[in-house]
């Protein structure tokens, strides 16, 4: 029997982040993953993905680059070599994760972990003790009951991130996140691209307005859009793949080359014995968990995908650190009122706080400003015969309680947001910040 302080089980971003927090704090530490370490995120996620809508990225402005008064001669690409990229850069994300927790002298068990109880785990032939435990097994692809979907080829994410061949013609189930990147990224290499959503808009959860203009700026790409409606049945072609669907206006098909179905993620509850902890759930049905990301059971943690609060990479690694503050005994609790989420497509979509729809349902007073972030000198210099848009939710006080961009580079400005409505901050704050010109940032202080 071995004896550990920490037990972390699950390997991705909650996993490897408390792993090697508690290893840091001088804690013994053992982690089990029984894939690879990084998780969903880093080997068929967050990182594979980001890394082929780049090259695609890269492939469109190419395209497009005599609009900046640059020629370029018949622009191609390799979709071999972009997947193969893809894995180069996995594999060196991984190693650096592993050098991290090595560093650290956590123990790396690779198998399936097995829970006994809340201080017991046993692995193989092995069983292992722990003071505490941190179960942190994320999120898996969650396939809708589809008649047919057995008997058909079809892509989940995993299947379109190896893929090394340029479909004919896909057919999206989802116009979610995953749903709208993995058609941004075929549509940017000339693949045609409909794409099938039950509810009336991309992107749930995602200020609709926001939404909204992404979907019309695709369809002028030349995607294709089918919302209110829903999949009935898949069907083998001779020469692909039919989607039979329904909508208000009745009974309709889509033939297509292949199918990617991208209907959400769920958390991964099942093989590991969680059942044998006996937690209290919510009222969702999801593991309880305090604002210091402990259960029911003294001792345990869950953190990421697992509690089902916020199946995001980064809130994952958030909640990690505060369970092992609470461990350590340092001060700290988790909070979600400012989680940023981001679509990479092209022009990216990032949003945090509250949206319009939200504050409705909750009957809170606001007023929206929005902004063009042609107001920018270096957005109109770098998005030539690009759109975007800067909007802002402030309270009745001009406390700022959400903000939604679109336009690139979202990504990377969303966080200043984030930190103005995690620390409650006003509107007129911005003012007092000096921003560096000419960026894209400025449009904080324009509002």
């Amino acid at each position: 029997m071995k004896n550990y302080q920490i037990a972390v089980i699950g390997g991705g971003p909650a996993g490897y982040t408390a792993a090697e927090a508690a290893g840091k704090a001088g804690l013994s530490v053992v982690l089990f993953e029984k894939n690879n370490v990084g998780g969903v995120c880093l080997n068929e996620g967050c990182i594979p993905t980001k890394t082929l809508l780049y090259s695609a990225k890269v492939y469109d402005t190419a395209c497009h680059a005599s609009k900046y008064a640059v020629k370029v001669q018949e622009p191609a690409y390799d979709l071999g070599k972009i997947i193969a990229r893809k894995a180069k850069i996995v594999r060196k994300l991984v190693l650096g994760v592993k050098a991290r927790l090595a560093a650290r002298n956590v123990t790396i068990v690779q198998g399936e972990a097995l829970i006994a109880d809340a201080h017991t785990i046993r692995c193989g032939e092995e069983t292992y003790q722990c003071e505490k435990m941190i179960v942190c097994t994320g999120s898996e692809t969650a396939l809708p009951p589809i008649p047919g979907i057995g008997e058909t080829s079809c892509w989940t994410h995993r299947e379109a991130l190896d893929n090394k061949e340029v479909p004919e013609s896909l057919t999206v189930v989802g116009g979610g996140v995953i749903g709208m990147e993995f058609a941004s990224f075929f549509n940017s290499l000339g693949v045609p691209v409909t794409v099938i959503e039950m509810t009336g808009e991309i992107l749930g959860g995602i200020e609709g307005e926001l939404a909204a203009l992404l979907r019309a700026e695709y369809a002028k790409r030349g995607v294709k859009f089918l919302l209110n409606t829903r999949v009935t049945r898949l069907e083998k072609t001779e020469t692909g793949i039919r989607t039979v669907y329904e909508n208000a206006e009745g009974a309709g098909q889509a033939d297509s080359h292949k199918v990617l179905i991208s209907a959400g993620r769920r958390p991964a509850t099942k093989g590991f014995g969680l059942e044998n902890l006996k937690l209290e759930l919510t009222e969702r049905g999801h593991i309880k968990v305090d604002e210091h990301m402990q259960t029911s059971v003294d001792g345990v943690y869950v953190c990421g995908d697992l509690n089902g609060t916020s199946l995001l990479a980064h809130t994952a690694v958030r909640e990690a650190e505060v369970a092992v503050h609470h461990i350590v005994g340092h001060p700290d609790a988790m909070s979600y009122r400012a989680i940023p989420g981001v679509i990479y497509t092209n022009p990216e979509v990032a949003s945090v706080g509250m949206t319009e729809e939200g504050l409705k349902n909750a009957g809170m007073a606001y007023r929206a400003v929005r902004l063009p972030l042609a107001y920018s000198g270096r957005f109109v210099a770098e998005n030539e015969g690009v759109n975007g848009i800067c909007k802002v939710l402030v309270g009745e006080d001009d406390t700022v309680l959400g903000v939604h961009l679109l336009g690139n580079p979202a990504s990377e400005l969303i966080v200043m947001a984030g930190m103005m409505i995690e620390d409650g901050r006003k509107l007129s704050e911005w003012k007092r910040y000096v921003f560096p010109h000419p960026t894209v940032g400025e449009i904080f202080k324009e509002l």
